[in-house]
């Protein structure tokens, strides 16, 4: 490594932060998402470093170290963003509904294509198609804030669940390979499950008491990593530990609702209102740095040759027409109305790549080419901003010709 390797490394970090600044703006005028840009970037900056010989570490340990705290942070921003409140109630439910259904269906016709095209046991074939069936809240969550409110905040509901669900599924197809029966399975899974759900609000409370009471400036990065390193306890332990991150947010953000009737004496509304308000801002800023370096880095790894096969594109397109028909078929059947314009908003992303990346040595199909996974991720942003441009398009047709209100007329007036 040469001696000014590590001004060059600060260098280029700092110059794409700032190219991911700009591509935020971009995002914002044109409805392109910001990590498609991010993704081009790092394959960009692969050439770049191939026809320079410039030696860069390798990038798969710093890729899952990038996404799972990525994950945590993307979770923890949505979660800070969601309010419990009875009219919420029907939302709630029709986005976890949505979200379950498009993501167990999709998955288990994934699955059958992969097994048909690579003649791989069902049981490994669902594995790889799991990771290929989640939406991206990593994606979704930074790309919907221009949509309309409802729109909005059914989205980040969805993808949200449709993260945690993917995972819990995920590592519930892997644990089938080592228990006996199906039985064994759903009992075990539902029993962690349980334990988890009861551990989290069991940590939110206390976690929430502990640091209304510190007053010093560096509690909420101290806070970050006790719920890093809860996360990763959990993981050891097998347990659901995206719950944890996402109980936690709810219970913060959601204060009144889980600290009633006695339990009021013990909060101090005001300092849980300041950390809430300043943790959500960290936990905004965190989650833009790691996602920035992510999808920059993933781009890095990116085999462009993979891509150009007539096999692989077949394979992927017909993946990508199946995870389209079942979202349009279920949003149909769950949502019912104003939904056509949500049906293409079902990109891939961080999950994705991380479950893939986390499927064990001994449960590989060998012949399976990465190269559909790429498309599939590359293809879903594609499609997903084409229908977000489409959108907005559409709002500013409708409130080109929505008529103006009697109230506004009379507001607009000078007075005499």
């Amino acid at each position: 490594m040469e001696p000014n390797s590590t001004y060059v490394f600060l260098i280029t970090v700092s110059l794409l932060i700032i190219l991911s600044y700009l591509y935020n703006l971009l995002a914002q005028k044109t409805n392109i998402p910001s990590v498609l840009m991010l993704i081009l970037t790092g394959i960009g900056l692969a050439e770049l470093v191939k026809a320079t010989e410039f030696r860069v570490p390798e990038l798969f340990p710093i890729l899952e170290v990038l996404g799972t705290v990525g994950l945590i942070m993307i979770v923890l921003e949505a979660a800070l963003d969601l309010k419990l409140t009875k009219d919420k109630t029907p939302i709630i439910l029709k986005s976890f509904l949505t979200g379950l259904a498009g993501l167990v269906i999709s998955a288990v016709a994934i699955a059958f294509v992969i097994q048909f095209f690579n003649d791989a046991p069902f049981g490994r074939a669902l594995l790889y198609a799991t990771p290929m069936a989640i939406l991206s809240s990593a994606i979704i969550i930074p790309s919907v804030h221009g949509m309309r409110h409802d729109d909005k905040e059914f989205m980040i509901y969805e993808s949200t669940f449709s993260d945690i669900l993917g995972i819990m599924l995920f590592y519930a197809i892997e644990e089938r390979f080592k228990v006996s029966s199906g039985a064994e399975l759903l009992g075990g899974f539902t029993g962690r499950v349980a334990i988890t759900i009861l551990f989290s609000l069991l940590i939110s409370y206390g976690l929430v008491l502990l640091f209304q009471n510190i007053k010093t400036q560096v509690r909420l990065f101290l806070l970050i990593a006790v719920l890093i390193l809860l996360y990763s306890i959990g993981k050891l332990e097998h347990l659901s530990s995206l719950l944890i991150i996402l109980v936690f947010g709810l219970v913060l953000n959601n204060y009144k609702l889980f600290f009633r009737g006695r339990m009021k004496k013990w909060i101090k509304p005001d300092a849980v209102v300041e950390m809430g308000e300043a943790f959500h801002l960290i936990t905004l800023e965190s989650a833009f740095i790691v996602r920035t370096l992510f999808f920059i880095v993933f781009g890095m790894t990116i085999d462009l040759v993979s891509l150009l096969e007539i096999g692989v594109f077949l394979k992927s397109m017909i993946i990508i027409g199946i995870i389209y028909l079942i979202r349009y078929l279920v949003l149909k059947l769950i949502k019912k109305r104003s939904f056509e314009h949500l049906a293409f908003i079902a990109p891939r992303g961080l999950i994705t790549i991380l479950l893939f990346f986390a499927i064990p040595d001994a449960y590989t199909i060998p012949t399976f080419e990465s190269g559909v996974l790429l498309y599939v991720i590359i293809i879903s942003a594609i499609l997903m901003t084409v229908s977000l441009i489409q959108d907005a398009k559409r709002r500013e047709a409708e409130a080109v010709l929505a008529p103006i209100e009697p109230e506004k007329i009379l507001k607009d007036e000078p007075e005499d």
